[in-house]
C-alpha cells in the first residue's frame, strides 16, 4: 500500500480513466477510425503509466527535505521506504515503461515515435531534479508532461491516419487538442496552488517559487486572477464552438465555470493552509469534470 501511495495511483488512475474515456468513450464510441487495436491501447496506457509512476518516484526523492517539512505524514522516503529501494523502484518503472513503449512503436511500424517516451521520461527527472525550481518554468513544463497524457494518445491513435482520414478526423484531432490545452492551462494553475501549500518546506531548501517570491497571500490572487482569465477562455470558446450543442455548453458553465468563480473568490480572500488546500482539492475537482466533460460530448454527438 505504501508503494500505491508513494507512485500516486490516485493520479495515475485519473490518466487511466482520460486515456479510456477518448479512446473508447469518444473515438471509438464515435465509429472513427484509429490506428490503436485494443492489445496496443493496453500497452500505451501501461507505457505511460509507469511512465508517470517513475516521475513522481524520483519527484520524491529529490524532495526528501522538503517533503518532511510540507507533509510528515505523508512523506515515504527515507522514513519508510530507503532512497536505495526508491531509486531501484525508479529505475524498473521507468525502464519498463520507455521498453514498453519501445515495443509498441514496434509493432505500429512507428520507429519514429520512440523518442517520445524517452523524451518525456527525461524531461521527468529533469523537472524533478532542478527545473522545478526555476519559477514558473517548471510549473509549465509539469504541466504539459500531464496534458501529454493526451497527446500521446492523439499521436498513437489518430497521427497515422490522419493523411488518409483527413476530413473525418481533422475534428477530431482538433477537440483533443483543445483539451489537452485546456488540460494544461488547469494543472499549471494547480501548480501555483500546490506551491503555495508547499512554501514553508521549499523555503527551508532554497527553492525559489512565486509564493516565496511574492509571499503566500499575493500568489493566491495571482491564482484567482489566472482563474478569470481561464473563464473568460471558457466562456469564448463555448460561444464560438459550442452554441449549438446546448447540453455540453449547460455541463461545461455548471461543471467548470461556477467551480471557476468560486475558486477565484475563494483564492481572493485566501490566507491559511486549509485555504489554500480547499483551492487545490476544488481544482482537482475542476479537473475531473473536465476529463468527464468527454463523455458528455460524446453523448451529445451520437445521441
Amino acid at each position: 500500500m505504501i508503494l500505491l501511495k508513494l507512485i500516486r495511483y490516485k493520479n495515475l488512475l485519473l490518466i487511466i480513466l482520460t486515456q479510456v474515456l477518448v479512446h473508447y468513450g469518444f473515438l471509438k464510441a464515435l465509429n472513427l477510425p484509429v490506428a490503436l487495436t485494443s492489445f496496443n491501447f493496453f500497452l500505451l496506457i501501461t507505457a505511460t503509466v509507469l511512465i508517470a509512476a517513475a516521475g513522481y518516484v524520483i519527484n520524491d526523492l529529490n524532495d526528501i527535505d522538503s517533503d518532511i517539512i510540507n507533509k510528515p505524514n505523508r512523506s515515504y522516503i527515507p522514513s519508510t521506504i530507503s532512497e536505495k529501494s526508491a531509486f531501484n523502484y525508479y529505475l524498473v518503472l521507468n525502464i519498463s515503461g520507455v521498453g514498453i513503449g519501445f515495443f509498441l512503436c514496434s509493432r505500429m511500424g512507428l520507429s519514429n515515435f520512440t523518442t517520445l517516451f524517452v523524451l518525456i521520461s527525461a524531461l521527468l527527472y529533469v523537472y524533478a531534479s532542478f527545473i522545478k525550481r526555476v519559477i514558473l518554468i517548471g510549473n509549465l513544463l509539469v504541466s504539459a508532461l500531464v496534458a501529454s497524457s493526451i497527446f500521446i494518445l492523439v499521436v498513437f491513435d489518430l497521427l497515422p491516419l490522419l493523411r488518409v482520414n483527413q476530413d473525418e478526423l481533422m475534428i477530431p484531432f482538433n477537440i483533443l487538442r483543445d483539451y489537452a490545452v485546456f488540460a494544461c492551462m488547469l494543472n499549471f494553475l494547480r501548480e501555483i496552488v500546490k506551491d503555495i501549500e508547499d512554501a514553508r518546506g521549499d523555503y527551508a531548501v532554497g527553492i525559489n517559487s512565486l509564493p516565496i517570491v511574492l509571499g503566500l497571500e499575493r500568489t493566491a490572487k495571482v491564482a484567482g486572477y489566472i482563474g478569470v482569465i481561464y473563464i473568460f477562455i471558457l466562456v469564448g470558446y463555448i460561444y464560438v464552438y459550442l452554441q449549438e450543442n446546448i447540453w455540453l455548453s449547460l455541463y461545461l458553465v455548471v461543471a467548470q465555470i461556477i467551480p471557476l468563480v468560486l475558486f477565484c473568490i475563494k483564492a481572493r480572500y485566501a490566507d491559511k493552509q486549509k485555504h489554500y488546500s480547499y483551492l487545490s482539492g476544488l481544482l482537482k475537482f475542476i479537473m475531473l469534470t473536465g476529463i468527464l466533460s468527454i463523455g458528455i460530448l460524446t453523448l451529445t454527438l451520437k445521441y
